[in-house]
């Protein structure tokens, strides 16, 4: 349960602790005077979302700590285990500070966490119920979610969600292959004429590129066998043939060694230059031997590139490209091979159409159990609160083929009053039965959670009287089974409270300084004063005050 809260410097809120108790506390105050600051703080330090604009004027920064006792609380206690977050003592601490930036720093004792998990173990420890409620409840899909929420099978609707998407997915790719299959057969006979092309032409990367060599080579051979015995002329057969005179210049410096022997490294470099050129005459003789005219061979070379391009052109791709194309095509055919059991994919379909129902029979069941039963716990509260022969039903209507949220649409309908046929909730409550209704729902949901510690912010409005009493005593009843701390402008609610806190704002006008909200709590007497002036405004007269103690006394009592 809730067990301590320090807020600093948070919206009108300089610095207040406060140490909570169990049973039913009781929050009250002027209008304006900063009770929902409370709640904001509380729902602050358990993961909503907050920016700057919550720091108090002039300051650097909010902070809120809150501390819960953990007691018989084995699955929060297994998540810290598993996050490494646990704390001392059974106790859990949880910290939020907001910065000036807008960022935000979270703790949980003492380890800096994410928002997500500063929100999921807050899951554990708070649910608050906001004056709001009753407005969302009109709405088709939180009625469904409140009421798997009280049945407990939120994990259910979640197998079924999962389960009719896996269904439509199968549906879907069925739907798809059959619309392929009316295509297939012309597109399998254009990829089958395009692979025996290919395979025909039977041309690779390999061949290609010798073919382009020897094209090369053939096209201009006559220039190559010209170039190549104008070079064996000038190097060895002519008059000046380079080797010759080579040769006579090595021999006549090779005699003047002897004399100077300087001239030796010359001497060297032109025998290795005449080694080079007989090289390179022999060379160019076998090059020349082998360099024969071959139009025929020519002739067939071009006719094989000219077929190359012209297959590329036909599909659109360079001649480099065709050995790929020629792959794809293949598996494209293989892919529709594949694709074309329609069969099986219907058995698929079936047999996810199967689970999502076998799952949503099994969701139904549970729901029209726990239907029935806030049906008649919420019929039952109807009649003490000034609903006499009022009724509620929770509808399932069926729906044919389902949808991710079951085989049924849930429905919340209700009779204000006997004789009257029940009706949908959202047409026939006026605003004072849909307050009342709404938290009946709310008291009677949050007995069957495992959240400790239950907050209402001003669920009552919109009533009054003797049904303000009774929402009371059933806000105390809760109390004994939960921590519950109500916001409220009612003093017969407040006078229902095993204790009662004042929410006061002030400000020092002297010393201009800015306005701050304090929680003060009140002993017996000062409960008295304060139910007074929730009874009689300004002026509180003598009879107001006992009109209150006779409350606080009657309230105490039961």
């Amino acid at each position: 349960m809730l067990k301590h809260l320090s807020i600093k410097d948070f919206v009108i809120v300089d610095q207040i602790e406060l140490e909570f108790m169990s049973g039913f506390t009781v929050l009250t105050g002027e209008t304006g005077a900063g009770k929902s600051i409370l709640i904001d703080a509380l729902m602050l330090a358990v993961g909503e979302r907050g920016d700057a604009s919550l720091i108090r004027q002039g300051c650097d920064r909010a902070e809120i700590n809150v501390t819960f006792h953990l007691v018989h609380m084995p699955d929060l206690m297994r998540w810290l285990a598993e996050h490494d977050l646990q704390g001392d003592d059974d106790l859990c601490l949880m910290r939020r500070i907001i910065e000036t930036n807008g960022r935000s720093r979270n703790y949980i004792n003492g380890h800096s966490v994410t928002l997500q998990q500063l929100r999921m173990a807050g899951e554990f420890l708070l649910s608050i119920h906001s004056q709001h409620a009753h407005q969302a409840l009109l709405q088709k899909d939180a009625q469904r979610e409140l009421l798997d929420a009280f049945s407990g099978a939120q994990e259910a609707a979640r197998a079924v969600k999962a389960a009719y998407q896996q269904w439509q997915d199968c549906c879907q790719h069925r739907i798809a292959m059959e619309q392929r299959a009316a295509e297939s057969l012309e597109k399998r006979e254009q990829l089958e004429w395009q692979q025996q092309e290919l395979s025909t032409l039977n041309v690779t990367l390999e061949e290609w590129q010798a073919l382009q060599t020897d094209h090369s080579r053939l096209s201009h051979v006559a220039s190559l066998l010209e170039a190549a015995e104008s070079g064996i002329e000038v190097l060895s057969e002519s008059e000046m043939a380079a080797l010759n005179q080579v040769n006579l210049v090595s021999s006549q410096l090779r005699h003047l060694l002897d004399y100077d022997s300087q001239l030796k490294p010359i001497v060297d470099l032109l025998d290795s230059a005449q080694i080079q050129l007989q090289e390179s005459i022999y060379e160019l003789k076998h090059y020349r031997q082998h360099l024969d005219l071959d139009p025929q061979a020519l002739q067939e070379i071009e006719q094989r590139l000219s077929a190359i391009h012209a297959t590329a052109r036909k599909f659109r791709v360079t001649p480099e490209d065709l050995p790929t194309l020629l792959q794809t095509i293949t598996q494209q055919l293989a892919t529709l091979d594949s694709d074309s059991d329609i069969d099986q994919l219907k058995a698929q379909e079936a047999a996810a159409e199967q689970q999502y129902r076998k799952q949503a029979q099994a969701l139904s069941a549970i729901r029209q159990k726990a239907g029935e039963s806030l049906s008649q716990q919420v019929s039952a509260a109807m009649q003490t609160m000034a609903m006499t022969g009022g009724q509620f039903s929770v509808e399932l209507i069926p729906l044919e083929q389902g949808n991710a949220y079951g085989l049924e649409q849930v429905e919340f309908r209700v009779a204000a009053h006997k004789g009257v046929p029940l009706r949908s909730l959202a047409k026939v409550a006026s605003g004072g039965e849909l307050s009342r209704i709404s938290l009946a729902i709310q008291v009677i949901t949050s007995k069957i959670g495992t959240v400790p510690t239950l907050i209402f912010d001003e669920v009552d409005v919109g009533i009054g009287g003797q049904v303000a009493e009774i929402v009371g005593k059933l806000l105390k009843k809760l109390g004994k089974e939960r921590q519950v701390l109500c916001i409220t402008h009612l003093p017969q609610v407040a006078a229902t409270g095993d204790h009662q806190w004042q929410v006061v704002k002030s400000a020092d006008s002297a010393d201009n300084q800015p306005v701050v909200s304090k929680i003060n709590v009140l002993d017996k007497q000062q409960r008295v004063e304060e139910i007074a002036r929730m009874l009689g405004g300004v002026k509180i007269t003598q009879a107001t005050r006992q009109h209150a103690a006779e409350m606080l006394h009657g309230s105490a009592g039961e």
